[in-house]
């Protein structure tokens, strides 16, 4: 046997467990003077080689350690005595460390951007973006002394090949690249009269035509897969990515072969080469000591391979969306289902920690998109289309008793619960017009006590449930998209667990904004700064804006590629309105914003770059 023990002086309610390498949460037992402690059998001491400590109370992991000890061979065999690793920097903000160490350096702050990989510009790419663009990118970073590049997913959502395939946030898998960001000549297509002719015909289109790049995009993969797939597939750091990622890669290679008629190999193959692009791409990065910032996706596609593979971790009667907010009056459907909470915590989150982990071979930080999500989510009833008929899950309802002892009809003003079916939530924008006063004075009252202040306990209890064992699985940087109808509770999780807020000018919380955030002029739901209140800011207006964001408190300040081109007159677009990417409230939205310049071109001109180098300088970022 081998006993493994810590001292820690826990508060009345708290417990410790140790988290282990086999990803099972060990509960310890307690004993005079504060030591915990627990027994494993000599064939279970591999788990030691990565493991930590958390608090627990109330089932929620209220305290993780900085680090994981690791503990390997002849070490593992005997008793064990640790101690609590708690971080070794001082004024550093952070409790977990971070891969990328310079964000938890004390006062750090920097600067980034934010662009799309398939809105990159060069001579090289067909006609969108491609991962061998980004190295050119971040010479323009570095030139400016920029330390963050932000871009959006780049999973696979390649289906039909139409325009609703552009969308990002709707992936056939959560873990496979998109092929749209190859680069054709890297995987052995021949650059002959044809191959450049196409080429310079889509990058001569002032925007991504998505259709026509992706199946031109696979007619020569599955030329060049004929001519070499069996050589390349034969390497050893073939054969290592195939095996190192069976997990979702022969679940994804199988489903898409059977719908496209391809074989498993051209999939596992696609993906190899995708792997190799980028991680050549991120390894540049580090190189000029630039940090790469992902986008999690809060949901994937229904008939997405996570979904079909595991139709028990989601609730395939609903889709996931937004009620009616700042960026669209009518509420947002997403289209894609809800996650089953209960059934993931059977497994300890397995799904989300390897999504994570996969994640993490690419990126030093990422945003979770609509953080909400954790907390809550808005789901959409299969049958309905506008985020209006949207209820909370989970939620409180309210009793069909508890409802008429306030005199208030059901028609018209709540909704049945999906979940607890006979209980009942209020519509979010019902027709309160035929209420005599004193209902209409009633239901306001508790229309704003649900949306607003009845599940705060209960929502933070939830998103403490399964965030902190989330962020505890990876070393990447966390920052939150907490923009919208925001609960009371959301900030003080946020806190506990260290997570960067989004703080932009144009919503603002009512609250100074603090260190832990990311501040932005913009993001891709919205227009760019250019079109705030008016036709089309001056250049010198949009460098104002710029300077305020970046001189923020905020760690940090991270602006769209076209709010930084605002504030050149030579530079931005001519029509500021081709610059949006995304308008929330269109379902069929074409995602296919393209720089109109090239990179060269921008990192060329030396007035430009030295304005933005001096600007972040000034900053202090």
């Amino acid at each position: 046997m081998i006993k493994i023990s810590i001292e820690y002086l826990t508060r009345w309610g708290e417990s410790l467990a140790l988290v282990a390498a086999d990803e099972r949460v060990r509960p310890m037992t307690w004993s005079e003077g504060g030591v915990w402690s627990l027994s494993l059998n000599e064939n279970e001491a591999w788990i030691l080689k990565d493991y930590f400590y958390v608090v627990i109370e109330n089932g929620v992991w209220t305290r993780t350690e900085w680090d994981h000890h690791h503990r390997e061979g002849k070490e593992s065999k005997a008793s064990v005595y640790d101690q609590w690793i708690d971080c070794p920097i001082a004024g550093c903000p952070f409790t977990r460390k971070h891969s990328a160490t310079i964000f938890d350096q004390p006062g750090f702050r920097g600067a980034g951007t934010a662009v799309p990989i398939f809105s990159l510009r060069s001579q090289e790419g067909f006609g969108a973006g491609e991962f061998n663009d980004i190295p050119h990118f971040i010479d323009w970073m570095e030139r400016t002394g920029q330390k963050v590049l932000q871009i959006l997913p780049i999973n696979d959502t390649a289906r039909n090949g139409d325009w609703d395939d552009s969308y990002p946030y709707n992936p056939v898998s959560a873990f496979a690249l998109h092929p749209l960001y190859i680069h054709l000549p890297d995987v052995g297509v021949e650059q002959d009269g044809q191959y450049l002719q196409r080429r310079n015909e889509l990058n001569a289109l002032p925007a991504v035509n998505y259709p026509e790049v992706i199946r031109l995009k696979t007619e020569y993969l599955r030329k060049a897969f004929a001519a070499r797939a069996e050589q390349d597939l034969a390497t050893p750091q073939a054969r290592k990515f195939i095996k190192d990622n069976a997990g979702w890669l022969e679940p994804y290679a199988r489903i898409m072969a059977e719908r496209s008629g391809d074989s498993e190999s051209y999939f596992r193959w696609v993906q190899y080469h995708l792997d190799r692009q980028l991680s050549r791409a991120v390894r540049y990065a580090h190189e000029k000591g630039i940090f790469l910032k992902g986008d999690l996706p809060i949901g994937v596609g229904r008939d997405s391979v996570d979904a079909v593979c595991s139709p028990q971790l989601f609730n395939l009667d609903c889709n996931t969306g937004a009620p009616p907010d700042f960026f669209s009056a009518d509420g947002q459907n997403w289209g894609f289902p809800t996650y089953n909470w209960e059934a993931m915590a059977e497994d300890g989150y397995d799904w989300w920690k390897r999504r994570l982990r996969n994640m993490s071979r690419y990126f030093d930080a990422f945003r979770i998109d609509h953080i909400l999500g954790f907390f809550r989510i808005w789901e959409i009833p299969a049958s309905k289309q506008s985020g209006r008929w949207g209820h909370f899950n989970p939620a409180l309802p309210y009793s069909r008793a508890e409802i008429e002892s306030l005199g208030l009809p059901l028609e018209g003003l709540f909704s049945e619960d999906v979940r607890r079916p006979g209980m009942f939530q209020p519509l979010i924008s019902p027709d309160t017009s035929e209420l005599e006063d004193w209902q209409k004075e009633r239901f306001g009252a508790l229309h704003t006590d649900f949306f607003f202040h009845r599940h705060n306990a209960f929502w933070a209890h939830n998103a403490m449930l399964k965030l902190p064992k989330l962020l505890s699985c990876t070393g990447m940087l966390a920052c939150g998209e907490d923009l919208g109808m925001i609960p009371d509770c959301v900030p003080g999780v946020m806190d506990h667990e260290k997570i960067l807020t989004l703080e932009m000018q144009r919503m603002e919380k009512g609250r100074p904004w603090p260190y832990l955030s990311v501040a932005a002029t913009s993001s891709h739901d919205m227009e760019g700064i250019r079109l705030w209140d008016g036709p089309d800011k001056a250049p010198e207006d949009c460098r104002r804006i710029i300077w305020e964001h970046l001189s923020a408190v905020s760690m940090l300040a991270i602006f769209p590629l076209q709010d930084w081109m605002s504030m050149d007159g030579t530079l931005r677009a001519p029509d500021p309105k081709s610059e949006r990417i995304n308008d929330p409230a269109d379902p069929h939205n074409r995602w296919c914003w393209r720089m109109h310049l090239d990179i060269t071109t921008l990192l060329e001109n030396a007035p430009f770059c030295t304005a933005v180098a001096g600007m972040v300088k000034d900053s202090g970022r």
